[in-house]
């Protein structure tokens, strides 16, 4: 899944704050969950607040209303390991001054020996894997919580849903710690993504989106060997779900099938995540990616002949140990005339325990990263800016997730996002709207009744 698209949020509802801040009346314990990072991530935070509910837990607001704290953390790159260990140095300074909070860490900061961690944050009560669940409920059950083991709890916190299909990766990308945290590819039951599917959209979801660190290999591991495609063609089949999503991809993994279904099939949206992360053969060999440039620009080709109206999204890291300029400039040339919707574009960053962590020196200064980076944010912001000026004046399907700050916001089937203003209520609808401005990262119009 990208890494580059950062998530920080509190999974929560609107609730009197506990006893401890002197708000409220409520005596149930209280939880908050902390997240960073990619999608999957914000999936497991959901799933985890459905097992505390189920519980007799009660969400708060914030850290410091909390009796439990979850952080579900993100170490792709340094970044936002440094969010995570200034959030757990917060909660330290939390607990000295409320000895009864519990906190517990998952996510990718959490290893296969955690004898290291406990021993830099030894306040921390449980560190489990992502995706794990097991070890919470086991956690919480010996501590007189009744969490019970496969509970179904699929929750809709929006009309748009989110669905882990499978966990783990088995490419080994040189620079990526993804395997080594989450471990190798385990598909889950076609069936039972469907079942869940199917009861997210009885609870008011008209959106799924399909996760795993690579889509593309969903099903290699299970009997009969279904794939992304089979899966999509069931999930059609849904009454009232209008819409389904997947992400994210990889070129070197993706099927002509694959494509062909989704220009099939109405409700599966003309949007694709399809990293690139760099246009130089060397760099991408360096980088264990399994494809050339050159079979990148095919596989780009064949999507947008399949698939016109088709918005596409890539990643790219610059600053590779070992980039020189002229590779870079490859990469800055692939851009240029593949015109992404949208590129989320990132600086090198080592991982320990990685192949490029091991074999690589990471010689490139960081001002040169800095540099190379801000001109790929330049070039974007210029591409992006042209393909969504070609939506003034026309009207799009929007389906709405929600509100800010006074306005309703939603996105388009290719991904864009749309701002517009009314005094109804159009949660979980789809708005026809007129856009009137346009900008690289956002649309703003006026709802067409």
């Amino acid at each position: 899944m990208k890494a580059s698209s950062l998530i920080e949020q509190g999974i929560k509802r609107e609730q009197p704050c506990n006893q401890r801040s002197g708000e409220g009346e409520s005596t149930m314990p209280r939880y908050f969950i902390w997240t960073i990072g990619c999608q999957m991530n914000k999936a497991e935070s959901q799933r985890i607040a459905g097992y505390l509910d189920a519980a007799g837990h009660q969400a708060t607001t914030s850290f410091s209303h909390a009796d439990l704290v979850i952080l579900n953390t993100c170490v792709v790159r340094q970044s936002a390991e440094n969010k995570v260990s200034g959030t757990l140095g917060l909660l330290k300074g939390l607990r000295n001054k409320h000895p009864n909070l519990r906190i517990l860490v998952t996510g990718c900061l959490v290893n296969a020996d955690t004898q290291e961690l406990r021993r830099r944050f030894p306040y921390v009560d449980l560190w489990f894997k992502p995706g794990d669940y097991s070890e919470l409920i086991s956690w919480s059950q010996k501590r007189g919580i009744p969490i019970k083991q496969g509970v179904n709890l699929p929750r809709a916190f929006s009309p748009c849903a989110l669905i882990p299909i499978i966990q783990g990766c088995d490419n080994f990308c040189s620079y990526c710690i993804v395997p080594y945290r989450r471990g190798r590819e385990v598909s889950r039951p076609l069936g039972e993504i469907v079942c869940e599917a199917e009861e997210l959209v009885r609870r008011g979801a008209k959106e799924v989106t399909l996760l795993g660190q690579n889509v593309d290999s969903y099903g290699h591991d299970l009997p009969g060997h279904p794939d992304l495609a089979d899966l999509l063609n069931e999930l059609s089949n849904i009454d009232d779900l209008l819409r389904i999503r997947f992400l994210t991809n990889h070129p070197k993994d993706i099927t002509l099938k694959l494509i062909e279904t989704m220009a099939s099939l109405d409700k599966v949206c003309e949007h694709l995540e399809l990293p690139v992360q760099a246009g130089d053969d060397d760099i991408l060999r360096a980088m264990r990616r399994g494809y050339t440039v050159e079979r990148y620009r095919e596989l780009v080709h064949t999507i947008r002949r399949k698939i016109p109206q088709i918005s596409l999204s890539t990643d790219i890291i610059v600053g590779f140990p070992g980039e020189t300029e002229e590779q870079f400039e490859r990469s800055f040339t692939l851009v240029r005339e593949t015109r992404f919707d949208v590129i989320h574009v990132a600086a090198y960053s080592p991982r320990p325990g990685t192949i490029a962590w091991r074999e690589y020196q990471d010689n490139i200064p960081s001002d040169i990263k800095k540099e190379r980076l801000h001109k790929i944010e330049e070039l974007q912001t210029a591409i992006a800016s042209e393909i969504n000026s070609q939506l003034q004046g026309k009207q799009v399907e929007v389906l709405v997730e929600g509100r800010k700050r006074e306005k309703w916001f939603g996105r388009t089937r290719s991904n864009k996002l749309v701002f517009f203003e009314d005094a109804g209520d159009w949660l979980g609808q789809l708005a026809r709207v007129q856009i009137e401005k346009t900008s690289p990262w956002s649309l703003i119009g006026k709802v067409k009744k």
